[in-house]
């Protein structure tokens, strides 16, 4: 297979950056790739890191937060949705790079896994807010979690969200699908991919019913009129509204699939 250049990071609205590099994944002989996302939000006064990323990225992100930063305010906080490994593990060698900066988010175990960082993990709460300057990055309530301490966020400059896993699947490497939105992909079957995804990642999604997770979720992009998501683990969705039926199709019939197995 070719080795195609990795086309990020790149600008996806004023001051909201897409970062990162895409993970192989083999499925039934087939070669598929998987997003490993963090974005950089850029205010006024500081810089905020969503998501530190697996460590054997770690050259990689530092490559691109350091060409962004010389143009952008200093990063002051890296925020992270849950402690999974893909999530956090470079969390400690990030905070090292840049030591003016503070992890945030519901961390209230990660002094167990860093012990020697305790001082720079600060606890955000859901429904409290961090002011970069001209822009807010608030808590939100994670309408899908992966693990119980899961936080989502929402950026109110870009008004983009940030749902972790909440918007996970593949895409193909080979159809020149890396470092694309969403809208840019015709032929990316979304719902195969995310009830893909979630069939490894989450599969608890079998065994309940996910129309109210939909629906809390279409309230939460209605009342905060998101007009951006950024998944951790999928391309960019930059018509939220309109992208989640695919996607909600897809996870609905996870259920489907297990009541006839």
């Amino acid at each position: 297979m070719p080795i195609v250049p990795q086309p990020l990071p790149r600008e996806l609205a004023p001051g909201l950056h897409w970062l990162g590099d895409c993970q192989l994944v083999e499925h039934e002989g087939e070669i598929l790739h998987s997003y490993n996302s963090l974005y950089l939000v850029c205010g006024e006064e500081s810089s905020l890191l969503v998501e530190a990323g697996f460590p054997e990225d770690h050259r990689v992100v530092v490559n691109q937060l350091e060409t962004l930063l010389a143009d952008a305010p200093p990063l002051r906080h890296i925020w992270l949705t849950h402690e999974e490994t893909p999530h956090a593990g470079n969390i400690g060698r990030l905070l090292e790079h840049f030591p003016a900066a503070t992890a945030r988010g519901d961390i209230h175990d990660y002094h167990l896994y860093f012990p020697e960082l305790e001082d720079r993990f600060e606890p955000l709460e859901t429904g409290d807010s961090i002011d970069l300057g001209n822009r807010e990055f608030v808590a939100v309530q994670a309408e899908i979690r992966d693990l119980i301490t899961t936080q989502w966020g929402f950026d109110s400059g870009a008004r983009a969200l940030f749902p972790g896993d909440g918007f996970a699947y593949a895409h193909h490497h080979s159809a020149d699908q890396c470092g694309h939105v969403v809208e840019e992909v015709e032929q990316l079957d979304l719902a195969a991919q995310s009830a893909l995804f979630a069939h490894y990642a989450l599969h608890w999604m079998r065994f309940v019913d996910m129309r109210p997770y939909l629906e809390r979720l279409e309230r939460l992009i209605d009342e905060r009129e998101v007009a951006i998501a950024c998944p951790t683990h999928g391309l960019p969705i930059t018509d939220p509204r309109a992208v989640l039926p695919k996607i909600g199709a897809g996870l609905l019939s996870l259920q489907a699939s297990a009541t006839s197995s």
